[in-house]
C-alpha cells in the first residue's frame, strides 16, 4: 500500500487541483513520468543527504505503539523550521487518522490543492482495505532543495527520507501484522513536497512525490 521543480513552474502549477499522492507506502504509489511532474525537474540530481547534520531527534507520540522520529538538520532558519514542523505533523496526523479509523482529520489542514485529495486517498487506502500501523517511522536527512519568490508569494521544495523499516501493517480487525508485509516496511524513500504560503501566512504543502529505490535520487537514504 502507497501513494520531485523548477520551482516557479511548480507553485504555477500547484495553485490548480490535479491528480497526485502523497508520501505513502512505495507500493501505493503511480509513479510520474519524466516530465511529468515538475517536482522532478528539481530533483534529477542524486539525493545527497550528508549535506545536512542531525544534532537532535524528536520523537512525536502519534498513537499507543506508533511514533514519527525525526533527525533536525544543524541550525535551520525560521523558514526551514516552519517547514519541517508542518511536514512533522503532517507525518503524525496522516497516521494518527490511520489508527483512529479516520476519525482524526487534523491532518487536512496543513495540506492544500493537489495535497489534500492525495492525502485523502492516503488515509483511504488504509481504512478501505481494513489495515492499520504500528511501529516507529523516522524522518532524516531534511533539506530544502529549491526556494522562489519572497514574503507572501514564497515557496520551496523540502526533501527527506522516510524510513518506515520499523513499522508494521496490521490487519485493523485484528490488531495483528498482515502476512504479507508492503515494500514500504523494508527500504526507506526519498519524499519531496512541494510547499507554498497559505492565506493565513503559514506553510502548506501543495505536491507530494517520492523516489523509491533503485532510483537514483532514493540510494542517498540508504545508511
Amino acid at each position: 500500500m502507497r501513494v520531485v521543480i523548477a520551482l516557479v513552474m511548480l507553485l504555477s502549477a500547484a495553485c490548480t487541483p490535479s491528480e497526485a499522492q502523497p508520501f505513502a507506502p512505495a507500493d501505493l504509489s503511480a509513479e510520474a513520468s519524466p516530465g511529468e511532474s515538475p517536482l522532478d525537474a528539481a530533483s534529477s540530481s542524486p539525493w545527497d543527504p550528508a549535506r545536512q547534520a542531525a544534532p537532535r531527534a524528536e520523537t512525536v507520540k502519534v498513537a499507543p505503539g506508533v511514533r514519527v522520529v525525526v533527525e533536525w538538520p544543524a541550525a535551520p532558519d525560521a523558514d526551514t523550521t516552519a517547514m519541517i514542523e508542518v511536514l512533522r505533523d503532517y507525518f503524525a496526523g496522516a497516521f494518527r487518522a490511520v489508527v483512529s479509523e479516520g476519525r482524526d482529520t487534523g491532518y487536512l489542514g496543513l495540506v492544500e490543492y493537489d495535497a489534500v485529495d492525495d492525502a485523502s486517498s492516503w488515509v483511504g487506502a488504509f481504512l478501505g482495505e481494513r489495515r492499520s500501523v504500528r511501529g516507529t517511522a523516522r524522518l532524516y536527512a531534511l533539506n530544502v532543495s529549491a526556494v522562489s519568490g519572497s514574503g507572501d508569494d514564497r515557496g520551496a521544495q523540502l526533501d527527506v527520507c522516510v524510513d518506515e523499516s520499523k513499522m508494521r501493517l496490521l490487519d485493523s480487525s485484528t490488531g495483528k501484522p498482515v502476512a504479507r508485509q508492503p515494500d514500504w516496511t523494508r527500504k526507506p524513500f526519498l519524499q519531496s513536497a512541494a510547499m507554498g504560503r497559505a492565506a493565513d501566512g503559514g506553510w502548506r504543502i501543495r505536491i507530494f512525490r517520492h523516489a523509491k529505490l533503485p532510483d537514483e535520487r532514493a540510494k542517498g537514504c540508504l545508511r
